[in-house]
């Protein structure tokens, strides 16, 4: 397979659903790219060509960053995929079956993911409490949301594993919906605390009052709770396509 003229990139099998025409890494169209490169050797065309190779350089990091995130492996093990689907398909009647609910602590609480992502939470409190009383209390739903993006970058960058970044970037998102509750019961400050925590030592409850919010509880639990399922289902879509394009590396091998 020839190289990319630009990039030296060449073409892997799991390319498959970028153009054959166009570089998978820098995005560039092969034979344009060469007709600009080729002739024009006065000054107008000289311009020209530095102008086009700024637009190409500009936009050749998200080109580069679309190739890492749906890049496939060159072989993909059938029975891998089959679980994976099924395991996705859980997930989606799982978590949408809880985000249909809306912001309802029994059914969020009741999640098998909620104890997950309180011993999480409870670290987090640890984590920013040398940054004072407001990042101590806020650092546990802080964290519980940001955790689930260092598996994801380790997922993408590194293992090359874009399906389990996706389910990853999924749970960010759960993440955001279990703080749902806690948010919108910072005027009351009624749901059960860890160990023998009081009233006193509710996060929201307190972060809201420091900051003279107690009010705005309501909207930014919705807030949280829409984020929620955004960002969700953007994991999830992600996690479908790539399972679409391992199907297809597949595919390609069985015939």
């Amino acid at each position: 397979m020839t190289p990319c003229p630009k990039c030296q990139y060449i073409r892997k099998p799991s390319d498959i659903h970028v153009h054959t025409g166009v570089c998978p890494a820098c995005g560039i169209a092969y034979q344009k790219w060469l007709d600009k490169h080729s002739s024009a050797d006065n000054a107008s065309d000289t311009t020209d060509r530095i102008f086009d190779d700024t637009h190409i350089t500009e936009g050749s990091f998200f080109s580069r960053l679309m190739a890492t995130v749906t890049e496939v492996p060159h072989a993909v093990d059938p029975a891998t995929f089959w679980a994976r689907t099924a395991l996705l398909a859980t997930l989606i009647v799982w978590w949408g079956w809880i985000a249909i609910h809306g912001i309802d602590w029994e059914v969020i609480g009741g999640s098998f993911m909620h104890n997950i992502d309180l011993a999480f939470h409870e670290f987090g409190h640890v984590l920013f409490s040398p940054f004072g009383t407001l990042m101590m209390f806020l650092g546990g739903s802080l964290f519980q949301i940001l955790l689930p993006l260092i598996p994801l970058t380790v997922f993408t960058f590194q293992q090359r594993d874009n399906f389990s970044a996706a389910i990853m970037l999924a749970w960010c998102g759960q993440n955001f919906i279990d703080v749902a509750p806690y948010i919108r019961d910072a005027e009351y400050r009624a749901l059960p605390l860890v160990g023998n925590a009081t009233e006193a030592n509710h996060d929201w409850g307190n972060i809201l009052t420091m900051l003279n919010a107690v009010h705005s509880c309501y909207a930014l639990a919705k807030t949280s709770f829409a984020i929620g399922v955004i960002v969700m289902c953007v994991g999830f879509l992600w996690a479908i396509y790539m399972l679409r394009l391992q199907h297809q590396v597949i595919k390609g091998v069985s015939g």
